[in-house]
């Protein structure tokens, strides 16, 4: 496993979380860093020690090295606790550190991405820049773990997992995966059905609205269970399933992302988005196969 690590209570979450729901793993342990600017403390205070631009420079890197090791080490320290084993990864980026993540599941090819997720400016409802932005690139599987309550960190202690199905072969593959990550788990499947637009038809809207229209009765597995809302939208879908994950005590909730072909990229439907906002479980998100 890849697990974005930045020290925050956040990704101390993650770790704690990610390891109830898949024990005994191996995590690399990823730390991305940045030299802090001119502006920073440790600037102003080696600026006294350097004897010129470039020396001050080298001894900021330096430092900003040495601090990234050791929220690492931190790291790698949690992870074991956990029962995993693990391992640390220090890399220096220039922002962009949900890209870089995706850069590096990419070449790691790990079974999973773990991140954390703060929230956006400090809103609730709203998953973190970093975490978005490595669900929208990355081509393996991102476990995006939110701030939690107390019910709901227990309920990844043995909860079942839940598979927001669509009726697509996304969705099924998604299945597989979640099968193969948490294994001797209870798997639920459920679909949402949305109430008729302007008196027509009732369509068939899961997690995926692009897809309505095109799904069969055969495209769904015969266990799923269809749940109903009386609302139209992607945080009607979110909540039907965030309300249905609270009552079986679900310990995670699972969906298939969608690639767009144009500039290669990954990204959600706006159902997966709201799920991913307001669901209240870590919420695993299955890119397609490539």
């Amino acid at each position: 496993m890849l697990l974005g690590f930045d020290g925050s209570h956040a990704a101390m979450t993650a770790v704690s979380i990610a390891a109830e729901l898949m024990p005994l793993r191996h995590a690399r342990v990823a730390h991305l860093w940045t030299a802090p600017g001119a502006d920073s403390t440790m600037h102003r205070r080696l600026a006294r020690r350097a004897w010129n631009g470039d020396h001050l420079w080298r001894l900021v890197r330096q430092e900003a090295a040495s601090t990234a090791n050791s929220v690492a080490a931190r790291g790698v320290t949690l992870a074991e606790a956990a029962g995993w084993t693990a391992e640390p990864f220090v890399h220096e980026v220039h922002g962009g550190e949900g890209l870089a993540l995706a850069e590096l599941a990419e070449r790691f090819r790990p079974a999973v991405v773990v991140v954390g997720s703060r929230g956006a400016r400090g809103l609730p409802g709203l998953f973190s820049s970093v975490s978005r932005t490595t669900v929208n690139y990355s081509s393996t599987p991102v476990l995006v773990v939110p701030p939690l309550l107390a019910e709901e960190r227990a309920a990844a202690v043995g909860g079942a997992v839940m598979i927001a199905h669509d009726g697509s072969p996304a969705a099924d593959r998604a299945r597989v995966v979640a099968a193969d990550l948490f294994r001797d788990r209870l798997q639920l499947v459920r679909y949402v059905e949305t109430p008729a637009i302007f008196g027509g038809p009732s369509p068939r809207v899961a997690i995926e609205p692009e897809v309505a229209g095109r799904i069969s009765e055969e495209g769904l597995p015969p266990e799923t269970v269809k749940l109903a809302t009386e609302e139209f939208g992607p945080r009607s879908v979110a909540d039907t399933l965030a309300e249905e994950a609270a009552a079986q005590d679900v310990g995670v909730i699972v969906v298939a992302s969608r690639r767009r072909s144009t500039l290669r990229e990954r990204l959600l439907g706006s159902n997966a988005r709201a799920l991913l906002r307001h669901g209240h479980r870590a919420v695993l998100v299955v890119p397609p196969d490539t």
